[in-house]
């Protein structure tokens, strides 16, 4: 099953420099869960052929343009190709009625129906959950209310070893087999175990951690993911700004991830006042190696 993240947008408030508002696109299942829609995203999506009918559920962090003025555009859009499937939309208070006022001053009423849940930034709460994954909010310290995703696979079942299986086996013997269970005769004697089987495959896990000042509380939220994002909006020679406009600098997203014992890390949403970005790669790096910008178009898969 494929776990993939692609960057549609890695710009901050002013789209400058081919970097446009933030957005990804996280591909899990065949599934595209896009998670933040900047002006622009939908544009994004045809660019980078990722399939508009194919997304379940779309998470907006908070209420800045940056992050949401693509959402009108894409849910007309998604209206006029005849989408008629359930949209599960999550975000802060407020988008609602957001919505609802252009609705009805465009007199459109669309062909699906929006399942959209809101969400408070005060603790962290489940906003999705199917059979592969769950996802989960958590706060984050920005002017607003704002909030984090985390998208966690569920524990997944054992794998079968076919050079040991035999031929006789039963198709719901395998089936007790991969949840770890024995097969057994009638008189309770074990016919096969575990040895017929391989470890589950591994959980695969990513955090997405939108506009935020640096906030240490946040590694309890993050803690152990494959796969982080973290905005740094700047470089540390700006870190008071930074702090006054609750943001964070490459660094400190580095110190997060550090800390948080993750996998990789992804910084992006970047100050227009920088045009070349290679010095938040080495800043960060000083702390945390496995560091990347959010380059639009990379696309980031985690094997299991």
């Amino acid at each position: 099953m494929s776990f993939c993240l692609q960057i549609l947008g890695s710009g901050s408030a002013v789209a400058q420099y081919g970097r446009n508002h933030t957005s990804h696109a996280l591909i899990i299942n065949s599934k595209v869960f896009l998670i933040d829609c900047g002006e622009g995203t939908q544009i994004q999506l045809s660019k980078f052929r990722v399939k508009k009918e194919r997304i379940a559920a779309i998470f907006i962090s908070h209420l800045h343009g940056d992050h949401y003025l693509g959402l009108m555009g894409l849910l007309s859009s998604m209206h006029l190709l005849g989408r008629t499937k359930t949209l599960l939309l999550v975000s802060p208070p407020g988008l609602s009625d957001i919505i609802t006022i252009q609705l009805k001053y465009s007199n459109t009423v669309l062909n699906y129906k929006i399942d959209h849940v809101e969400v408070s930034g005060d603790n962290k709460q489940i906003v999705f959950e199917d059979k592969y994954i769950t996802v989960r909010t958590f706060p984050l310290n920005h002017r607003i209310p704002t909030v984090g995703f985390r998208f966690d696979e569920k524990p997944k079942q054992r794998r079968i070893n076919k050079e040991k299986l035999p031929n006789d086996i039963k198709l719901q013997d395998i089936a007790k087999l991969k949840t770890g269970q024995n097969i057994t005769d009638h008189s309770g004697n074990v016919i096969y175990n575990n040895e017929l089987t391989l470890p589950p495959r591994k959980s695969r896990s990513y955090a997405f951690c939108s506009d935020t000042k640096y906030d240490p509380s946040l590694i309890d939220f993050i803690q152990n993911v494959n796969l982080l994002y973290h905005e740094a909006t700047f470089l540390e020679v700006h870190q008071p700004i930074a702090e006054k406009t609750f943001h964070s600098t490459a660094k400190q997203a580095a110190s997060i991830a550090n800390q948080g014992l993750v996998g990789e890390l992804i910084i992006g949403h970047f100050s227009a006042r920088y045009k070349d970005i290679s010095m938040f790669s080495d800043e960060a790096k000083s702390v945390f190696n496995k560091t990347f910008l959010a380059k639009e178009g990379d696309i980031y898969c985690i094997d299991d």
